[in-house]
This record gives structure tokens, C-alpha cells and sequence, in this order.
């Protein structure tokens, strides 16, 4: 797996990529364009879902309690209730502020298993630069203007996923298979996929059945399903693909 940003510069990315998103729903013609990537969606349901995601997470750092998430009494209003662009930017400061009040190793509650990743603020602080990086890549493509996401970001993106949300799905349902993704830029992860679920960095040794070839950008799309098969190169087992990309319908 290559190495996680320092925990200061994935606060930076969450409010950069939070910002690339109101930035471009700020420029939207109509906040009632559909959205591709989340097709029951508008842009306007967009934002409004990554702020309420921002303040949850906000409240889940500050709590810093591991055994559980937030009862709904803690919650509060999570609904914009004033200039939606407004209430989000304050949705990200919320956060940031949050994250950086805690540090990177404050405990708190997370939904993902503690072998996929630790419940910890820095964890939290990484998924949601993806969170953030996914949906703003989400409100350009509604622009019809979508955009790669920063290499930085994409590549700890690609790992993170294959290790926290991959790793959250249980029992891989199909016969065992080793799958290499191969980012153009220079890293390559290994994932085992067994009835004990998805391994990221194994340590046996051993050849991918499939390898999946891509910008890093291009990769982390694809996890996410924003991108199809076709978008990326393939080799090997082609099915095993298939299959990976049904079974981790996650987001």
C-alpha cells in the first residue's frame, strides 16, 4: 500500500475538494441538474447530502467515543436551513475544525471494521477526503465538465478504498482471485479476494489472475462506479472484474 498523506494535508484536501464542489455548484445554471454519478439525485440534493455527511462526522470526532455512533438526540438539525452554499461551507469548517481539534490518533466511533482500519480521527479524516474528492468530481461531471481527481488524493484514494470499504464487505461469494490495480503514475496494489473477504496487501506472494491498468484517477472512479469497465485496461480475468465491481456496490 503506498503511504497515507500526513494527517494535516488530508484536513487541507477535504476542504479543497469541499470547495472545487460549492465552486461548482456555485456556477450551476440550475441546481436541478441530475447528477450521473448518483442518478436519483440533483445537484442541489448533492450538497445537501456531503454537508449533512461533514456535520456527522463532525459531531462523530467530537464525541470521540469508539463504542458507538451519536445518539439522533446529539444530532441536532443536519438539514440546511438557510443559503444552502452557505450552510455547506459551514458543514466543511464544522468539520475541519473538528479534525483538527482531535488529532489524527482521538478514538471515535466509525462504521468500517477495526481490522479494515482503526477508529481513529485520522481514519475518518482519509475517508472523507474521498467523500469529498468522489461527490466534487460528481457536481463537474453534472456541469458536464468533469475533471480527474488530483493525483494525490486518487492514489491514497485507490488504497484506502481497497482496504477500508473492501474490506468492510465480508465473504468475497466467488472462487478465490488475486487482482493487481496498476496506476500509470507508479503504484500498484495487490488485493486477495477469499471466502475470508478482501486482503489488500497480502503477504503470500503470487501472480494476479486479473490486472485492471489505469490513470490513479481512473482507478478510484471505477471503485467508486463512476467509471465503467471499459474506461480502464484490463488483463487476465476479465469476469473477475465483473464480478469485483458488483460485489462492491457501496457508494
Amino acid at each position: 500500500m503506498t503511504p497515507t498523506p500526513p494527517f494535516p494535508e488530508l484536513v487541507t484536501l477535504v476542504e479543497e475538494r469541499s470547495a472545487t464542489l460549492r465552486a461548482a455548484a456555485a456556477g450551476a445554471p440550475d441546481m436541478g441538474v441530475k447528477v450521473p454519478g448518483c442518478p436519483d439525485w440533483t445537484l442541489r440534493d448533492l450538497v445537501a447530502h456531503l454537508g449533512e455527511v461533514q456535520r456527522f462526522w463532525a459531531l462523530v470526532v467530537t464525541e470521540a467515543d469508539p463504542s458507538g455512533p451519536p445518539p439522533r438526540d446529539r444530532h441536532g438539525s443536519t438539514f440546511p436551513q438557510s443559503d444552502l452554499l452557505e450552510w455547506f461551507g459551514e458543514s466543511t469548517r464544522m468539520l475541519s475544525a473538528a479534525l483538527l481539534a482531535a488529532g489524527p490518533d482521538a478514538p471515535c466511533w466509525a462504521w468500517w471494521p477495526a481490522e479494515a482500519a482503526t477508529y481513529t480521527a485520522g481514519s475518518v479524516a482519509r475517508h472523507q477526503v474521498q467523500e469529498a474528492a468522489v461527490h466534487a468530481y460528481d457536481a463537474l461531471e453534472a456541469l458536464g465538465k468533469p475533471e480527474p481527481l488530483p493525483a494525490a488524493v486518487a492514489v491514497d484514494g485507490v488504497s484506502e478504498f481497497l482496504s477500508t470499504c473492501l474490506g468492510s464487505l465480508g465473504v468475497w461469494p466467488h472462487r478465490p482471485a488475486r487482482v493487481q490495480y496498476q496506476a500509470v503514475e507508479g503504484p500498484s496494489w495487490t488485493v486477495d479476494l477469499s471466502p475470508a473477504g478482501a486482503t489488500a496487501d497480502p503477504a503470500a506472494s503470487g501472480d494476479p489472475v486479473t490486472r485492471i491498468q489505469g490513470t490513479a484517477s481512473d482507478l478510484i472512479l471505477l471503485l467508486n462506479r463512476r467509471l465503467p469497465l471499459d474506461a480502464v485496461r484490463i488483463d487476465g480475468d476479465r469476469e473477475v472484474a465483473t464480478q469485483l465491481r458488483e460485489w462492491s456496490r457501496i457508494s
